[in-house]
């Protein structure tokens, strides 16, 4: 029977988790390191990469991957993300157990899971305010000839290597979904090389990913275990992104084919995080409760693991006891334990090796200071064995005299462990911020609206993110350790001074920019976009009376002129009441702008739209959606013509949302106001929604 059992333990141990490359699932050769269930301790499998190929896994990303995403729009690949999360939806069950294995609760879980699928949906939208195009036509034209012939724009590609995202072990899902969401709509794969603690949660999601097919093949590839040479193989088209330590991300950036190669690097390392309750603040106040809560939950969300959490929590010094009294009758309300409990608010850390090490940080910090709250040896706990899991109770310590000490400051404790230290003046708070040597991020809990701007201005340049949190934003707010989708996440110095996310901005870290020069005719061709100064295409039938699939980049009608006289000016001034004494008849005209009675730059443009709607009969055209970059350039006096120059700039192709919407696009049309000089008076893009032929 011994031998049975000796012959079933080692198999269990010689199950390797499979990795996802080349378009198959692959398990590595050897033992592989071994995982453990964070809160019972049994062995889970064991993770490898060895014989792996790397430099085979980047050249499948980038010759698969690289060239089906390149080929797609924006607005393709946002459907795809959009896609992408609703099919994760249908099997969060499945996610919530597995992420259970890491000791997370089920708050931490929502976190992980739910708060990654949700950066699908927050890029899959993002699509909208992109053009229909597989590459970015990005800001302004600028014209470089005066006599117009001579242009420049600025124009993103996605670059035509593979996105490398080296994750941390404290958000197997959201890690790896908040980095893929961005690249993909960018137009690059992604490598994912999950912590090794809790890869298989990543590669469970990874595994409906692939199983959805809706990802082009080599578009997202996983190494369940070490990276190997993977970063020897790398190119200046490749972008690597690592989230973890200071000392682990500063090793791998220094890797010579990373410099050598002049690779992009991105790193968002652990960081000491403050919160400062500001001296307005007094007990009672909303704001003091908000401040207790925010910085008992963060001492206590996914066990204090998280690279935003509080570390260092800065008082006033005449209210420091009273801080330390009520943070401590907060976090002892805290029940831990088993994480499918329903009375469990703090699990386990990932893991016995991560306890091992948080205390090993702790026993340093306390060379300088004491412990005041929590117990270093045990911990109560109920629905789990203490020792078995890897459990350990918050941790209060506190420091009196941080402007002197540096420990607080240098070492940070990956778990429910933060700091309590005083402050005199505001300028002393922001100081010892400053001496983390760079945050991810800060809270400053005040009601003043001064003291927030002072120390926004003031500790602004070591920070990523700064939270103002007051009584107003108390029920709204996402919390201080909650990077946002459409906000950059990362922080100078210490915090590794990257970016990650950031709406639009971060999209960028995977393109190229290229400024383009060249004649308008020339720019409008390789851009699809009409660049004004452009050869217009003429036509005889009204653009208006054009499906969305007709229209043509480029297509151009100029109107019949309208003259603008003193009595249609009165009459817009009374019928709109804008009665702005430069449009008046009667007036004195010395010391101001204009000569004479001006035209309302509405007028003119109210005339504009007059001379190129088609209006008579129904037609694709189904409502104006908007104006982007009205102008007025020039005044218009009562004798003077204008007419409209009307072409066709861009086209976007927009998604039925219900079975029975009408199938249309956005169309933008250049607005080019012309008076009888031939100069420019006004300029506008307006938008239309306009019917496509096939529903």
């Amino acid at each position: 029977m011994k031998r049975i059992i000796a012959a079933i333990s080692f198999n269990i141990h010689k199950m390797v988790l499979e990795s996802y490359i080349l378009g198959k699932w692959i398990a590595g050769s050897g033992e592989g390191q071994p995982l453990y269930h964070a809160v019972t301790g049994q062995y889970i499998a064991s993770a490898s990469t060895e014989d792996f190929d790397m430099a085979t896994v980047l050249h499948y990303a980038r010759t698969k991957g690289n060239t089906a995403l390149r080929k797609m729009t924006f607005q393709e690949r946002g459907l795809l993300l959009k896609a992408l999360a609703l099919h994760l939806q249908q099997h969060l069950p499945e996610l919530y157990t597995l992420s259970y294995q890491t000791g997370a609760t089920k708050a931490d879980s929502w976190v992980d899971i739910e708060g990654g699928i949700g950066n699908l949906f927050s890029y899959a939208s993002l699509r909208r305010k992109l053009p229909d195009l597989p590459y970015w036509p990005e800001g302004e034209a600028h014209m470089l000839g005066k006599a117009k012939t001579f242009m420049g724009h600025h124009l993103l590609l996605p670059k035509e290597g593979a996105a490398i995202h080296i994750n941390a072990y404290n958000f197997p899902v959201w890690g790896m979904l908040e980095k893929i969401a961005v690249n993909i709509l960018a137009g690059v794969p992604a490598i994912v090389k999950p912590a090794t603690p809790g890869c298989y949660l990543t590669q469970a999601v990874v595994k409906h990913i692939v199983a959805s097919r809706l990802l082009p093949n080599g578009a997202l590839q996983l190494l369940c275990g070490s990276t190997g040479n993977l970063l020897n193989e790398v190119n200046a088209q490749d972008t690597i992104t690592f989230t973890g330590s200071a000392y682990t991300g500063l090793k791998l950036k220094t890797t010579p084919a990373i410099v050598q190669n002049n690779v992009s690097f991105t790193m968002e390392a652990d960081s000491l995080n403050a919160i400062v309750l500001a001296d307005d603040v007094e007990p009672g106040m909303p704001e003091w409760d908000l401040f207790i809560k925010e910085v008992q939950k963060e001492m206590t969300l996914k066990c204090g693991q998280r690279c935003t959490g509080v570390r260092r929590i800065l008082v006033p010094e005449n209210k420091i006891e009273a801080v330390q009294q009520d943070l401590s009758k907060t976090l002892a309300q805290t029940v831990i334990g088993n994480p499918l409990h329903e009375k469990v608010r703090m699990g386990s850390l990932a893991g016995q090796a991560q306890k091992r090490e948080v205390l090993q940080q702790v026993q340093q910090l306390l060379k300088s200071s004491e412990l005041v709250y929590g117990n270093v040896d045990s911990v109560e706990v109920i629905d789990a064995d203490a020792q078995t899991g890897a459990f350990l109770s918050p941790l209060l310590l506190r420091n009196n005299n941080p402007l002197q000490t540096s420990e607080v400051h240098n070492i940070e404790a990956f778990g429910p462990v933060s700091t309590l230290m005083p402050y005199r003046y505001l300028e002393d708070a922001i100081q010892i911020t400053k001496l983390g040597k760079g945050s991810l991020v800060s809270t400053i809990v005040t009601a003043s609206t001064t003291t927030a701007r002072n120390y926004v201005l003031g500790a602004g340049t070591y920070h990523g993110r700064i939270l103002i949190l007051n009584q107003q934003c108390g029920k709204e707010n996402t919390g201080h350790g909650s990077p946002l989708p459409m906000l950059v996440h990362g922080g100078p110095g210490r915090a590794g001074g990257g970016e990650e996310m950031g709406g639009l901005r971060g999209i960028q870290h995977y393109m190229q920019r290229v400024a383009i020069q060249g004649s308008p005719d020339m720019l409008t061709a390789v851009l699809q976009q009409y660049q004004q100064g452009a050869t217009g295409i003429p036509t005889t039938v009204h653009p208006f009376k054009k499906y969305f699939e007709e229209l043509v980049i480029g297509e151009q009608i100029i109107t019949p002129s309208v003259t603008i006289t003193p009595e249609l000016i009165d009459a817009f001034a009374d019928f709109s009441g804008d009665h702005f004494y430069a449009h008046l008849r009667e007036n004195n005209f010395e010391g101001i702008m204009f000569t004479q009675q001006v035209a309302h730059g509405y007028l003119l443009l109210s005339l504009s739209a007059g001379l190129f709607v088609d209006s008579y009969e129904k037609n694709p055209v189904l409502l104006n959606y908007g104006i982007d970059e009205l102008r007025f350039t020039k005044p218009v006096y009562p004798g003077m013509s204008i007419h409209v120059q009307f072409t066709c700039k861009e086209k976007i192709s927009q998604e039925r949302k219900e079975p029975s919407d009408i199938a249309r696009g956005i169309v933008k049309w250049l607005v080019e106001m012309i008076d009888d000089t031939n100069e420019l008076a006004g300029i506008a893009t307006i938008l239309t929604l306009v019917k496509k032929q096939k529903q």
